[in-house]
């Protein structure tokens, strides 16, 4: 509620990713999904498709950023 407020004054909007979307098991580069990667203890990781090195966080960030775009897109 209080980021939706302050969207608002600043001109901004929020854009929301449903919670089970796999953003962190997911390659930013390729979309393959790593399911190996479930385990949050994991915190960096090699796509098996691409070969590509992630780290889990700023993976995650890039993937549900594409995402929200995606989804305001199609809206």
């Amino acid at each position: 509620r209080q980021l939706e407020y302050k969207a608002e004054l600043h001109g901004s909007e929020i854009l929301k990713v449903d919670t089970f979307y796999p953003s962190s098991q997911t390659c930013s580069k390729c979309g393959y999904q790593n399911k190996e990667t479930k385990n949050l203890g994991i915190r960096d990781w090699t796509c098996p498709a691409c070969g590509s090195n992630h780290d889990r966080d700023a993976n995650a960030a890039i993937n549900i950023l594409r995402k929200a775009i995606e989804q305001k897109q199609v809206a």
